[in-house]
């Protein structure tokens, strides 16, 4: 059953199915500086008769991919039980990048996250505010630890997985023009939303974030870079290099050592 609640100009679409996925509930939001309404999945830990102060976990999908990618590689319903995470998995819109794009219209996705989806899923699900965390995959990836970098007060930590770090190493690829304009006559632009840059001005030296890719994906020498940057300017950073490629086999994998990670904050154990 669907049920449809219309306030100006946001509605959502609150619906929850049960069986495999008794927890999962869809969210449908609509907001003017968007394309179309944005879906996010939210999956709710099992068990819990009262849940309140629950850490967030928000998960952002690859370029081309959709709110469904996460759900499609990893079993986010039983992730969320064993770990005890509220998990939310939004809208990219294909190749948003997860900014506030300049070169077009209505594609304003750092504002949307910000100041829409977070303060939403805080008061819904009962959120700890002071217990979110955002990681994500390739072009995700580069859109948590941008985010994380650019309101540090938002997110206790931040993880990326094959993330494109420094999106100034591929100014002909992936929309990434459509999202910020060429690089040749942005140069700034392109900078001021590039993870690897971003780290000159971040002052939160006393947070943590993790950063993985397989030795043979094609990001890898961004991320190697971003890590030693990182390791100069004394932010706190896990690294991992492991053998794999730009795909879906090495990122469930990479998930539960962001997991681990998050959860390991929430404990003290890091």
């Amino acid at each position: 059953m669907k049920k449809y609640f219309f306030v100006f100009c946001l509605i959502f679409v609150i619906s929850t199915s049960s069986g495999i996925n008794g927890q999962e509930t869809l969210l449908v939001i609509k907001k003017e500086y968007l394309p179309y309404p944005d879906t996010t999945l939210i999956f709710q830990p099992e068990g819990i008769n009262e849940p309140e102060n629950l850490p967030l976990v928000i998960l952002l999908h690859g370029w081309s991919g959709n709110y469904k990618q996460w759900s499609e590689i990893a079993d986010l319903q039983y992730l969320s039980s064993k770990y005890g995470f509220v998990i939310a998995t939004p809208e990219g819109f294909y190749d948003s990048w997860y900014v506030d794009n300049t070169a077009r219209e209505n594609y304003r996705l750092e504002t949307f996250i910000v100041n829409d989806l977070i303060p939403l899923l805080i008061e819904k699900y009962k959120i700890d505010k002071s217990k979110i965390f955002i990681s994500g995959l390739s072009m995700g990836g580069h859109g948590a630890i941008t985010l994380f970098l650019k309101h540090p007060d938002l997110f206790l930590s931040a993880g990326s997985t094959s993330g494109i770090l420094d999106i100034t190493a591929f100014p002909g690829k992936w929309g990434l023009a459509s999202a910020l304009g060429s690089y040749v006559n942005h140069k700034e632009l392109w900078e001021n939303n590039s993870a690897f840059f971003l780290l000159d001005n971040f002052r939160e030296k006393n947070k943590q974030l993790i950063v993985d890719c397989g030795t043979e994906d094609f990001a890898f020498p961004v991320n190697h870079k971003f890590f030693h940057k990182c390791k100069k300017s004394g932010i706190k950073i896990t690294f991992i290099a492991r053998p794999g490629k730009h795909e879906r086999t090495y990122w469930a994998k990479s998930l539960i050592y962001h997991l681990n990670f998050f959860k390991n904050i929430l404990t003290g154990n890091n």
